[in-house]
């Protein structure tokens, strides 16, 4: 018997019909009004606690959501085009890892973008 992988994400949110919606039209995570299974694509998944003092992302959060993308570039284009500050630093990426990015969704929440090598 193990675990097999991630079943689903729950949080809070002030506003959950907005924030779902943000979600499925910048980042095409989730699924339509009225359908709540998301299909995503297999690959690889880090499962890593930090320590609490890590400073890896914002002090004041407990968790920050990773996404696998495709086209980092693509994804950033069109972030930025949306009104959507994204931010980038040469030395979070790394040619046997991949490549990242960071936003927040509107409530602040950090997401970080990962393009694997």
């Amino acid at each position: 018997m193990a675990v097999t992988g991630i079943g689903g994400f729950f949080f809070r949110s002030d506003n959950p019909e907005g924030l779902a919606e943000w979600y499925l039209t910048h980042l095409g995570v989730g699924a339509p009004p009225g359908v709540f299974i998301w299909d995503q694509q297999a690959g690889p998944t880090v499962f890593a606690p930090f320590k609490a003092d890590s400073d890896y992302f914002a002090a004041d959060k407990r968790w920050m959501l990773n996404l696998r993308v495709d086209d980092l570039d693509g994804m950033i284009a069109s972030l930025k085009a949306a009104g959507i500050d994204v931010l980038t630093e040469a030395e979070w990426d790394a040619p046997e890892v991949g490549r990242f990015a960071r936003i927040h969704d509107p409530e602040g929440n950090p997401i970080e973008l990962w393009e694997p090598a």
